[in-house]
């Protein structure tokens, strides 16, 4: 079987088990996730099975929407619940949802954001998770990316008697963004220590929340022989213009060759297009549009089968 599956990830599994369960479901090796969830944040995961591993990357590079909330009055080492806590600040008073929601709009657009101690990223070759698991001190990275949006949901609730505020809220961001460092970012702005305290992922790429399958839902379709049902074409991934193959095109496709911008006379060929080619209603390649060359070539085979 070849398809993106649209996992609904429960807490307290990692990515990686999601990929140990999807491979003993559909009995293939050939299978990979499309960007990390933490193992505390739930949410739409898609996993690529099959011929659909080769567009991981793609994947990888679309925007995600998340809701969450964040607690402000303290921070933790990990920038969500499953760290110790390092600053404690009681609050007196509640800041104003006005506020927040100015503070929350400075952190949208183009940003600079630096990752968290215990996250993926690597410095000198080793994930800053080993550094800080291990006490060691490193300059981490600063990094642009891109907030589309950063939303209160609702209105915050004060607790008096704890000193500290909790507001929901709903991000959309581009790749590499951090939610729970936006979180922390969120208290600079107003002041004091915070901490992300919950986090869903609501929408990877064109994948949605409400049309992914948990585990037991995977579980009762194989049961039923239906296990198919779950999967998405590979170029539901791909956010590009999609052509259909005449049989001629396929056999150079097949070998690798180039296409002319005269096969493609409805695109405007800019320099770096990237087009997904079908033939026989399957996604077969990524090609890309060479402008020094004047043809397009090819980027990612997929399924040449």
């Amino acid at each position: 079987m070849d398809g993106i599956l649209p996992l609904n990830k429960d807490r307290g599994m990692t990515s990686n088990d999601a990929v140990f369960k999807c491979r003993r479901l559909f009995r293939t090796r050939k299978v990979g996730h499309s960007g990390t969830l933490d193992p505390n944040v739930d949410g739409v995961l898609p996993i690529c099975i099959g011929h659909a591993t080769k567009v991981v990357s793609y994947l990888m590079e679309s925007g995600k929407v998340y809701t969450g909330e964040v607690t402000l009055g303290f921070s933790t080492e990990t920038e969500d619940l499953d760290g110790e806590i390092v600053e404690e600040y009681f609050l007196t008073k509640p800041f104003s949802d006005e506020l927040i929601k100015e503070k929350m709009q400075q952190l949208c657009g183009d940003i600079i954001q630096i990752p968290p101690m215990y996250s993926a990223v690597k410095v000198n070759g080793r994930r800053l998770y080993d550094y800080a698991r291990k006490g060691e001190k490193v300059e981490r990275p600063k990094r642009k990316i891109h907030v589309g949006s950063f939303e209160l949901v609702g209105s915050s609730a004060f607790d008096k008697e704890k000193g500290v505020q909790k507001l929901r809220f709903k991000v959309a961001c581009g790749k590499g963004t951090y939610v729970r460092t936006l979180a922390t970012d969120l208290g600079k702005k107003l002041g004091v220590p915070a901490v992300m305290s919950d986090l869903t992922r609501l929408e990877s790429g064109s994948f949605k929340l409400d049309e992914a399958y948990t585990l037991a839902q995977l579980e009762e379709l194989k049961q039923n022989g239906r296990l198919e049902e779950a999967l998405r074409p590979v170029d539901h991934a791909l956010k590009m213009p999609k052509r259909e193959l005449t049989s001629a095109q396929w056999k150079i496709v097949k070998n690798g060759g180039f296409l002319l911008p005269e096969n493609f006379s409805d695109l405007s060929a800019t320099d770096g297009l990237q087009v997904a080619l079908t033939y026989q209603n399957k996604c077969r390649c990524v090609y890309r549009y060479n402008e020094e060359k004047r043809r397009y070539q090819a980027e990612q085979m997929i399924d040449l089968t």
